[in-house]
């Protein structure tokens, strides 16, 4: 496996998405920016969001969509790692913002979705139809925290639906390749959970106990202490699993019944797009150290997105 560093020196990169002409915009969370990563490595800012942009997608319009948590307070710890550890003074809300690419201007699209404030979207995915699903991790403070949910909404700010909640701290979100499944990872419990998609916005949910309607796929793994972070999903149709603190990818079969790890030398590995022209190139953010890597010549092409050609 080959590794190569595209950049360094960025403040909690989140929520990479590989374009056609070889770069990749990425957030920087304790930044509060959408920028873009040229292949020689050099950090432009596409627009100044403010509060704490996680994860991003390209939309049917060509701009990129946001899911802004509001911010974090933050701490070094040793080795020269950062990470978030709550919910801050100057928190601002949670959102789901728009960027023209072209402009650097933002709107903001929802920051209620069925009478549900929305306090830290986290990530988000669109379908074939245009339409998108989204998680809400929540917020955590010291003395208690939120619980999040998985949310869907057109891109034209005029409808959105709550699609599961409550659900304890939901971050990535993708689809399988029939666009059928919906999976999502759940951070404290590092546990991958999937829905049966019916029709846009919409799911089957199974009965309690599942504690959100949801089917479990995976619980985890390897009786290493971790967390889940954001995900990608592969042709095949699995799931690769960005984790924390155990860092690195988690690869987990569709059914579960198949589960690998793919170390890293970060505790903090975020999240992860597939690119290149045959999309056989994976690009992972190393958060706590403020890296964007790639990994060439990964084993199965990732599976094609809907509108980030």
């Amino acid at each position: 496996m080959k590794i190569r560093e595209v950049a360094s020196g960025l403040l909690f990169p989140e929520g990479p998405v590989a374009l056609a002409d070889g770069s990749v915009l990425l957030v920087e969370i304790a930044r509060g920016t959408l920028s873009r990563v040229t292949p020689d490595g050099r950090v432009q800012v596409v627009a100044q969001l403010g509060g704490g942009p996680n994860g991003a997608a390209i939309g049917p319009d060509g701009a990129v969509y946001v899911c802004n948590n509001g911010g974090f307070r933050w701490t070094d710890q040793p080795g020269g790692c950062l990470r978030p550890i709550g919910q801050p003074d100057d928190y601002s809300g949670g959102r789901i913002e728009r960027v023209d690419l072209n402009t650097g201007r933002f709107e903001r699209l929802y920051d209620t979705v069925g009478g549900v404030p929305l306090r830290g979207p986290n990530d988000l995915v669109f379908a074939a139809d245009g339409g998108f699903w989204f998680t809400d991790l929540g917020k955590v403070r010291e003395n208690d925290l939120d619980r999040g949910g998985i949310f869907h909404a057109r891109p034209d700010g005029r409808a959105a639906s709550v699609v599961a909640h409550p659900a304890m701290t939901p971050n990535g979100i993708a689809l399988s390749p029939d666009g059928q499944t919906l999976y999502y990872a759940e951070t404290e419990g590092a546990r991958l959970w999937a829905f049966d998609v019916t029709g846009p916005g919409t799911v089957n949910k199974l009965p309690w106990p599942s504690p959100q309607g949801a089917r479990q796929v995976l619980a985890a793994p390897g009786g290493h202490y971790q967390r889940f972070d954001s995900m990608a999903v592969d042709a095949l149709g699995n799931v690769l699993v960005a984790t924390l603190l155990h860092g690195g990818i988690t690869v987990v079969s569709p059914d579960g019944s198949l589960v690998s790890h793919v170390p890293l030398p970060d505790r903090y590995v975020t999240n992860l797009c597939f690119g290149g022209p045959d999309r056989r190139t994976l690009f992972v953010t190393l958060s706590g150290s403020g890296r964007l890597i790639a990994i060439d010549d990964w084993p199965v092409p990732g599976l094609a997105l809907s509108f980030n050609a």
